[in-house]
C-alpha cells in the first residue's frame, strides 16, 4: 500500500476533476488526480462555449489542465479506481487497476459518463466529427447547413434538439425513429419548419459530394428512403461512471437515480464530493469545470475544519 496520506484524492481528471485538484493544490493540500485518460468529449477536434477557450482541441485542454495542476505541487496517476471503501478509521482507501491502495481524508468523484447512442450502424464511426449531440456545442459550426436529428430513446430530448437546431437552419428533419413523441409536440414542431418523418434509420453512411467540400452524409430510412445531410444530431443515453461514490454508500436521488449532492457538490457521505458530468450530464466543459471548483472550495473548508479540530485536541492530523 502507499503509505501517503492524502488529503485529497479526486477520480477523474476531466474539466471538473482538474479544475478541483488546482484549487486544492493552491491550498497546499496534498491532491491526487487518478484518471483513466478517456474523456468523454475526447473524440471531438474542437469545443465551445468556455470563455478565452472556445474552439480549443479538448486533448489540448486536459494537456493544460494537467501542467497547472502538477505546476501547483498536484500529483498526477494515469490508472483506474477499481474498488474504495471507508476504512474503521474513517479513511477512504482506494484500489487502482495497477495495484496500487491509496489512502485520503477526502475524496471527489468527477468520472463523467458515457453517451450511450442508438443501436444504428455507421452512427458510432461518425461520433463527434459528422455525428453530434449538443446544439450549443456544435450547432453554430452546421447552420445554414442540412441536418437531421435522430429520435432516441430520450425523446424529450430528442424533440427538444430538432426545435433548437430549427433555429440554426431552414433544413432540419426530425428522424422520430419510434421516438414516442405527442401530437402536441408534432404539431408544434411542424408549425416551426421542422419535417418530421416517422420512419425507422436503419443505417448512416457516406454520400459522394463535390469535390472539396466537406463529406455530405446520408441517413437511410426503413421506407427506403435516404436523406442527405451535412450533419446528425442523436440525443443519446447518458450512462454515469458512478460506481465508485456507490461503492462507498452515497445515496442516489430518487427521481434521476443520479448520485445526489448539495450545491457544493457534498454527497450523503461525509467527505465525498461528485462533480461534473457523473451527477450532471447536461453540463458542458465550462459548467462542469466550475462545479469542480466549487466542490474544491467546500473541501478546503472541510479540511481545514478537522485540522482546527484536530489541533484543539493536540492531535494529528
Amino acid at each position: 500500500m502507499d503509505t501517503t496520506m492524502w488529503d485529497a484524492i479526486i477520480v477523474g481528471g476531466g474539466a471538473a476533476g482538474l479544475s478541483a485538484g488546482v484549487v486544492l493544490a493552491r491550498a497546499r493540500f496534498a491532491t491526487l488526480v487518478v484518471d483513466g485518460g478517456a474523456p468523454r468529449n475526447g473524440p471531438a477536434d474542437h469545443m465551445h462555449g468556455y470563455l478565452t477557450r472556445d474552439g480549443m482541441a479538448p486533448s489540448a485542454f486536459i494537456a493544460t489542465g494537467r501542467d497547472e495542476f502538477t505546476r501547483y505541487g498536484g500529483t498526477l496517476a494515469l490508472a483506474s479506481v477499481t474498488a474504495a471503501r471507508r476504512a474503521a478509521d474513517g479513511m477512504f482507501e482506494l484500489r487502482l487497476d495497477d495495484g496500487r491502495a491509496l489512502r485520503a481524508r477526502s475524496v471527489l468523484v468527477a468520472t463523467g459518463l458515457t453517451d450511450e447512442l442508438p443501436d444504428i450502424p455507421g452512427l458510432p464511426e461518425r461520433w463527434a466529427s459528422q455525428v453530434h449531440h449538443c446544439p450549443h456545442c456544435h450547432g453554430y459550426e452546421v447552420r445554414g447547413r442540412t441536418i437531421v436529428v435522430i429520435g432516441s430513446a430520450m425523446a424529450a430530448t430528442s424533440a427538444h434538439l430538432a426545435a433548437l437546431l430549427r433555429r440554426y437552419s431552414d433544413s432540419v428533419t426530425f428522424c422520430v425513429n419510434a421516438t414516442e413523441i405527442g401530437e402536441v409536440e408534432r404539431r408544434r414542431l411542424t408549425a416551426y419548419g421542422v419535417r418530421v418523418i416517422d420512419a425507422r434509420v436503419t443505417a448512416i453512411t457516406a454520400s459522394a459530394g463535390p469535390p472539396g467540400a466537406a463529406s455530405p452524409v446520408a441517413v437511410v430510412l426503413g421506407n427506403g428512403e435516404t436523406i442527405t445531410c451535412d450533419a446528425v444530431f442523436v440525443a443519446p443515453r447518458p450512462r454515469p461512471h458512478d460506481a465508485v461514490p456507490a461503492m462507498l454508500g452515497a445515496a442516489r436521488d430518487p427521481e434521476t437515480g443520479l448520485i445526489a449532492v448539495d450545491a457544493r457538490g457534498a454527497t450523503s457521505v461525509p467527505g465525498l464530493w461528485a462533480a461534473g458530468n457523473v451527477v450532471n450530464p447536461r453540463a458542458q466543459v465550462v459548467t462542469a469545470a466550475g462545479a469542480g471548483s466549487t466542490a474544491a472550495i467546500a473541501m478546503t473548508a472541510w479540511l481545514l475544519d478537522r485540522e482546527l479540530a484536530a489541533a484543539v485536541e493536540g492531535g494529528v492530523r
